[in-house]
């Protein structure tokens, strides 16, 4: 697949994340295949996570191919730099398509970015998962890669005024192992697992993280943050 945008876009980033002064931490990028179909299945915790988390890819020279809402691809900047970028618009009311192309991009030897809690969680914890990238890894045959970025939430984040200041946040990447299912692997399991990888990579990137979590709002209550519980944010959804 050809991609005349992508590169120039990857370019524009990296002087974006200069400009801000981040100091990214990138672990497991040698998970990464340098060839065939794989999934990231990727925490969300803030409006960067894609771009973000597509620079772990670069080591192996590989594009990520991200799953994302249709709403973007509507926009009338965002959407022909998506397109451009072969990224795959989905439609919640009409989900086969999209379910459709992330699967015959994976079995053409894609990597395909999936959020699979679907949107930002103002907890900072791990939401429940919906099925797709459980699904799209058992139809593809394809390995799934637990990603997980922190820090990203500091920039710009649900419910947040957005910080383009050169703050130097330090921003963590992690890729974990990847998880490998078969056609006779039931869904619900897989999705469990896939969480427990997420919620361990989660911690691990947690502990290591430079900056003290103690009376953060991007921190969660486990670690002594102001966000809200997993719990309290369900409460407020009523």
């Amino acid at each position: 697949m050809t991609d005349p945008v992508y590169p120039t876009v990857i370019v524009l980033v990296r002087l974006l994340w200069k400009f801000l002064g981040l100091r990214m931490t990138i672990k497991g990028s040698e998970y990464i295949p340098r060839s065939g179909g794989a999934i990231l299945a990727i925490n969300h915790v803030g409006y960067l996570d894609f771009a973000i988390s597509g620079t772990a890819a670069l080591p192996a020279k590989r594009y990520v191919r991200y799953m994302a809402k249709k709403q973007i691809f509507d926009n009338k900047i965002a959407g022909p730099l998506m397109r451009g970028m072969h990224h795959i618009s989905v439609d919640r009311e009409s989900g086969s398509a999209s379910f459709v192309a992330a699967l015959r991009a994976l079995k053409a030897g894609e990597i395909v970015g999936i959020f699979p809690e679907a949107t930002i969680s103002k907890s900072f914890e791990i939401k429940t998962l919906k099925s797709g990238a459980a699904r799209l890894a058992i139809g593809a045959n394809v390995p799934i890669l637990p990603t997980i970025v922190w820090g990203s939430q500091r920039i710009w984040t649900k419910g947040r005024k957005r910080d383009f200041g050169r703050n130097k946040f330090p921003i963590s990447i992690y890729v974990g192992a990847p998880l490998y299912f078969t056609r006779e692997t039931e869904v619900e399991r897989a999705e469990a697992e896939i969480k427990s990888a997420l919620e361990s990579l989660l911690r691990k990137a947690q502990s290591e993280y430079p900056d003290s979590h103690v009376g953060q709002w991007w921190a969660p209550a486990r670690l002594g943050g102001t966000a809200p519980t997993l719990e309290d944010v369900e409460r407020e959804r009523g």
